[in-house]
C-alpha cells in the first residue's frame, strides 16, 4: 500500500517541490530494500541448500586408500603408514607414540566424515533458515527448529562460515578459501575454534588450517595429502603442526 501511495505522488512530481522529488526516490529506495531483503528471507532454506549440496563428497562405494604418513612439529618428527578402510577407521602403523597415532588417526577420521554424502533433507528437514544479514561476506543466517541457535554463512554457493553446537560446545569455522574441484567445494583455507555453550567465551586455542589434496584415480577422488595447522601455545608462542599423507593408493 505504502509502495502505491508513493506511486501516486510520483504522477504529481512535477507539481512538487525538490525536496518532495528527493523523499520519494529515498522512499521509494528503502521499500524495494526492505522487499528484496525479505525475499532473500523467504529463499534462505533454498539458498543454503544449493552451496550444502555443492560441498565435495565421495561416492558410496569408496573403499578407502592407503599410504604413508608423517607428523611434524616444531621439536619432532615421526614417520609411518596407514590404511584407512571403507569403514573410515584409520589404522596407523610403524609409529609408537600413542598421541602421535590418535593425532594421526584424528585427522584422517575428520577428513574422510565430512566426504560421506548425506542428504539435504535428511539433515535439515526440522530445521528453518532465517536472514541475519548481507555483507561483502556473505550471506549470514540462523537456524530455528531442530538445530535451534546454529548460524551459517554463505557466499558464492559455498558455507564459508558454520557456528555449530556439536555434544554441548560450540564449533566455529571460518573458510577463507575453496578448492573447486568441479564436482563439489572444498575447504582449503580455513579457522576453527571452540566456544563454551554457556557463556559463549572461547575454550580452545584458535586453529589456523592450509589443506592440500590430490586427484587420484578414473572417478576423481581428491585425497588430503598435505594438512598444516598452526595456533599460539599457552606461552603465547607460535606452533606448527604438519601432517603429510604420500604414496597414497586407492583400496579396491
Amino acid at each position: 500500500m505504502k509502495i502505491q501511495k508513493l506511486l501516486k505522488i510520483n504522477l504529481n512530481l512535477k507539481k512538487t517541490s525538490p525536496q518532495t522529488e528527493r523523499f520519494f526516490f529515498v522512499e521509494l529506495f528503502h521499500l524495494f530494500k526492505k522487499l528484496m531483503d525479505n525475499i532473500k528471507e523467504i529463499n534462505c532454506k533454498e539458498l543454503f541448500r544449493n552451496a550444502y549440496e555443492n560441498r565435495y563428497t565421495w561416492k558410496d562405494d569408496f573403499h578407502g586408500y592407503q599410504g604413508k604418513c608423517t607428523f611434524l612439529t616444531n621439536h619432532s618428527i615421526h614417520k609411518g603408514n596407514f590404511i584407512l578402510g571403507k569403514d573410515f577407521k584409520p589404522n596407523i602403523q610403524k609409529i609408537e607414540d600413542e598421541n602421535v597415532i590418535k593425532s594421526i588417526a584424528s585427522q584422517l577420521f575428520e577428513v574422510c566424515i565430512h566426504r560421506v554424502k548425506r542428504e539435504f533433507d535428511f539433515v535439515h528437514s526440522e530445521n528453518n533458515f532465517n536472514l541475519l544479514k548481507k555483507s561483502e561476506s556473505g550471506i549470514e543466517m540462523s537456524v530455528s527448529g531442530k538445530n535451534q541457535g546454529d548460524k551459517y554463512r554463505v557466499k558464492n554457493n559455498c558455507i564459508n562460515m558454520v557456528y555449530r553446537k556439536i555434544h554441548g560446545t560450540i564449533i566455529e569455522i571460518f573458510v577463507e578459501e575453496f578448492l573447486d574441484t568441479g564436482t563439489g567445494a572444498l575447504s582449503k583455507k580455513y579457522s576453527s575454534q571452540q566456544i563454551n555453550s554457556d557463556t559463549l567465551e572461547a575454550n580452545s586455542q584458535k586453529l589456523e588450517y592450509e589443506d592440500e589434496f590430490l586427484s587420484m584415480g578414473k572417478d576423481d577422488y581428491w585425497i588430503l595429502n598435505s594438512r598444516t595447522i598452526k595456533y599460539l601455545n599457552q606461552n603465547q608462542e607460535k606452533e606448527t603442526q604438519k601432517f603429510l599423507f604420500e604414496d597414497l593408493c586407492l583400496l579396491t
